[in-house]
C-alpha cells in the first residue's frame, strides 16, 4: 500500500457512471505522476517564504516581460514547409497538408500565432509543451494543444514513450509518442524538459517578496521627508497653524514648495539612507537574475543600460542568435519527427522558421547589400534580380533579363532589368 491509495475510493464505492481511469487524480495530478511525489516531498514553497507556480511566476512582470517576448516573438514568425528540388534548391511544399496547418491554421480555433505562442509559452513556463497530431488516413490535419499539466509519460521496455493525458472531465487517456507533439528546451533525461520558472523559483519569489515589501512601505509605513524641531515648547496656537499649514502643502502639486515655521523651529531633512538604496538595487538584481534564466538581454526587459542607437540592432542579433535560436531548432526538430515520416525526411523534407525579418538591417544596409549581390561596383553577382524581388516582397519582373545574372563588365546602366551596375570601362 502507497501513501496515496488513502486518496483512492475502493472499487465498490464509485458510481458505475463513473468514467474509468487508469490512474485516479489528486488536484489535476495522476496520482501516479512522479512530480506529485516530489511537490509532497518539497513543496512549491521558496527559501523567501512565497509560493512560486507558473501561475504566480508570471505575476512578476520580469518573467511575464520574458515569456511575453520570447512567444510572441516565435508566435509572429513564419513557420514553413520545405521540399528539396532535383537541382537541390528548397521550395516550399504547399500541396502538403502539414504547410498549411503550420503556415495558415492549425487547428479549428487557433490562429498560427496563437498555437505557436501557447505552445512556446508552455515550454518556458512549465518545461514541456505538448500537442496532440491528429491524423485521418495517414496524414496530419490538426495540431491541438494539451495542458502541460494534465499530461505524463511513461517510458517502456522497448524505449519508445508513452503519454497520459488527464482529461478535463474526468478519466485518462493514452497516446503513442508518434501522436504527441513535444517541444521541450533543456533536458536532463532526454524526455522531460526543465522548467525555467522552477529553475529560477528563488530569484522569482525574491522578487515577488521585494514587490511586496515595496508595496506594504507604501501602504503602511511611514514616508516623512524630515523634522521639525524647537528649542523649547511650541504653542498651541503655533501648532494650530503648523498644522494648517503642513495640510494645506500636502499633494503632488505642492510638491517642493517651501515651509514657513513657527517660532523659531529648525527643519531638518532626512538623509538618502543606504538601505533605500539596497532596496532598489536588490530589485533590479532580481531582474537580472530572472533575465539569465530566460536568455533575454537586460535592455529587452526595459532596463536602459545600452545605447538605443548604435547598440539596438547588435543587441536584436545577439538576442535572435543566442536566445531565439535553440528555440527554432527545437520547433523545427520535434515538428519534423512528430508529423514527417522516415522516408519524407529522408527525401529533404524540412521545417523552418523564417527569422530574416529579425535579422534584416536598416533600409540603407539592405539596399548596399542587395546592390552588391546583383553586381553593383563591379561585384561578381550572386543574386537575380527576381530572387531580390522575392526576399524583400515584390512581385517578379516579366522581363527574361531579370533571372539571368548580371555581368558586372558588361552592363550598363541603362540597360533594362540590370542591378544598377556600373557603366562599362
Amino acid at each position: 500500500m502507497s501513501i496515496f491509495d488513502i486518496f483512492r475510493r475502493p472499487p465498490q464505492e464509485r458510481a458505475a457512471s463513473e468514467p474509468a481511469a487508469d490512474a485516479e487524480t489528486f488536484w489535476g495530478w495522476s496520482l501516479d505522476d512522479p512530480r506529485l511525489v516530489e511537490f509532497m516531498r518539497s513543496g512549491a514553497e521558496t527559501a523567501s517564504g512565497v509560493t512560486v507556480t507558473p501561475e504566480t511566476a508570471l505575476k512578476n512582470l520580469a518573467v511575464f516581460r520574458c515569456v511575453d517576448l520570447i512567444s510572441s516573438t516565435i508566435g509572429s514568425l513564419p513557420l514553413y514547409l520545405y521540399r528539396q528540388t532535383a537541382d537541390g534548391r528548397l521550395e516550399q511544399a504547399k500541396g502538403h497538408p502539414l504547410h498549411d496547418l503550420l503556415l495558415l491554421e492549425p487547428n479549428n480555433f487557433q490562429s498560427p500565432f496563437d498555437f505557436k505562442a501557447q505552445m512556446q509559452g508552455n515550454a518556458l513556463i512549465d518545461g514541456d509543451a505538448y500537442a496532440l497530431v491528429v491524423r485521418s488516413r495517414g496524414r496530419v490535419f490538426r495540431l491541438i494543444p494539451l495542458d502541460s499539466n494534465r499530461v505524463c509519460w511513461r517510458q517502456n521496455d522497448d524505449w519508445s514513450i508513452t503519454y497520459t493525458y488527464q482529461r478535463p472531465k474526468g478519466g485518462s487517456i493514452d497516446y503513442q509518442q508518434a501522436d504527441i507533439l513535444h517541444l521541450r528546451g533543456l533536458t536532463r533525461n532526454g524526455i522531460a524538459g526543465v522548467s525555467r520558472a522552477k529553475v529560477a523559483r528563488e530569484a522569482i519569489g525574491l522578487a515577488l517578496q521585494a514587490e511586496k515589501a515595496a508595496a506594504r512601505l507604501f501602504r503602511n509605513g511611514l514616508l516623512a521627508g524630515g523634522v521639525l524641531s524647537h528649542p523649547s515648547k511650541l504653542s498651541e496656537p503655533a501648532i494650530a497653524r503648523l498644522k494648517a499649514g503642513l495640510d494645506a502643502k500636502t499633494g503632488a502639486e505642492n510638491a517642493h514648495r517651501w515651509l514657513v515655521t513657527e517660532e523659531g523651529m529648525k527643519l531638518d531633512a532626512f538623509p538618502s539612507t543606504g538601505q533605500n538604496s539596497q532596496h532598489v538595487e536588490q530589485r533590479r538584481l532580481q531582474i537580472e537574475e530572472v533575465a539569465r534564466a530566460f536568455g533575454v538581454p537586460r535592455p529587452l526587459l526595459m532596463m536602459d543600460d545600452t545605447s538605443w542607437g548604435s547598440g539596438i540592432e547588435q543587441l536584436g542579433i545577439l538576442f535572435v542568435r543566442f536566445g531565439l535560436q535553440t528555440w527554432f531548432k527545437a520547433w523545427e526538430e520535434a515538428i519534423g519527427r512528430a508529423c514527417l515520416t522516415l522516408d519524407e525526411r529522408r527525401a529533404g523534407m524540412i521545417v523552418d522558421f523564417d527569422e530574416r525579418e529579425l535579422l534584416r538591417g536598416s533600409m540603407k544596409d539592405q539596399a548596399e547589400y542587395y546592390a552588391k549581390a546583383l553586381g553593383a561596383g563591379g561585384h561578381r553577382p550572386w543574386m537575380k534580380q527576381n530572387e531580390v524581388r522575392d526576399v524583400v516582397g515584390l512581385g517578379r519582373d516579366p522581363d527574361p533579363e531579370a533571372d539571368k545574372l548580371s555581368n558586372p563588365m558588361t552592363q550598363t546602366a541603362s540597360m533594362p532589368g540590370q542591378g544598377g551596375g556600373d557603366d562599362a570601362t
